[in-house]
């Protein structure tokens, strides 16, 4: 709650303290009178600060984010518009690299110093260096386009059939994992192969159990902490960070949304894309410091 309430501080403050008109600043150079004006009004802006800050924030704790000045739609309508595909596309990622990344980087560990290890580090430094736009366009190219097994780009709710949801959702999910398969399972290699050399570990394979046991149980539980984190947060960053994928895909996430309210000065569509993000973070956190003491029940809060 603190965290929020000074993002909460920050985002109302960050236009009006701005220099200058902040109507102005939002209508642009060719504004109307009527407009400004308009501006002004809407978002309380003829009011003093402390009386604008209570009102908005009146607003904001019943679930009123504001108008928006270029559609006249409310924020919360159009955030609920585009907020299904963002998070779609941020589920199915990151339930594929967590299928593919972890047992890569538990393997990668198991055979340490092989080319096995050598081939999944060579492939979590290409997932880092290719962009996402790139591997979007090579997919588009060879699935949608020669091989014409998928549409090219748009999306489909998963409530109107999962058959057409799932041939919009493979490529762009796919283009979007490969970054998040080379990073879960670099984290993955790296704290298993701290984890391998403890004395458990150890006793464990002394006392005959067998190998996948021993790192399944033994290994990849108490190494798990770093990881989650690693995928925690990645899911945060997917949610609020797709703005490439839905551009490439063509896809009307949340993304394209502040993408289109910034460029158009929608102010209060992005203080809403602003607090939503926060709170997304925070709440991600909050899950993980959770998940951390059942995942090591030496840690207490």
């Amino acid at each position: 709650m603190p965290v929020m309430g000074v993002v909460a501080l920050f985002v109302f403050l960050l236009l009006r303290l701005t220099p200058g008109d902040p109507a102005a600043i939002l209508a642009g150079d060719n504004a109307t009178p009527e407009r400004l004006e308009r501006i002004r009004t809407s978002l309380g802006l003829n009011e003093p600060l402390i009386v604008q800050f209570i009102t908005w924030v009146n607003k904001l704790l019943h679930g009123d984010l504001g108008t928006s000045l270029i559609s006249n739609l409310p924020v919360m309508k159009m955030i609920g518009q585009r907020v299904e595909p963002s998070i779609s596309i941020a589920l199915c990622t990151i339930i594929l690299a967590v299928i593919v990344a972890v047992p890569l980087g538990v393997i990668a560990a198991w055979k340490h110093g092989t080319w096995i290890d050598r081939f999944v580090m060579g492939l979590s430094v290409l997932g880092f260096s290719v962009p996402v736009f790139v591997v979007g366009y090579i997919l588009i190219q060879i699935f949608a386009i020669e091989l014409r097994w998928v549409p090219v780009q748009g999306f489909r709710s998963i409530f109107n059939g999962f058959g057409p949801f799932f041939e919009r959702m493979i490529l762009p999910t796919c283009a979007l994992s490969f970054i998040y398969i080379a990073l879960i399972a670099r984290m993955t290699r790296a704290a298993m192969l701290d984890v391998l050399g403890e004395d458990y570990v150890r006793t464990a394979r002394a006392k005959g159990i067998n190998e996948v046991a021993v790192m399944m149980r033994h290994a990849l539980r108490n190494a798990a902490v770093p990881v989650i984190t690693v995928i925690g947060t990645g899911f945060a960053l997917l949610i609020s960070g797709v703005v490439v994928t839905e551009s490439v895909f063509n896809i009307p996430g949340i993304g394209r949304l502040t993408v289109d309210a910034v460029l158009a000065r929608d102010y209060p569509v992005i203080q809403a894309m602003i607090l939503l993000t926060s709170l997304i973070y925070v709440v991600v956190n909050l899950l993980i410091d959770v998940a951390y003491t059942l995942l090591d029940p030496r840690i207490r809060y």
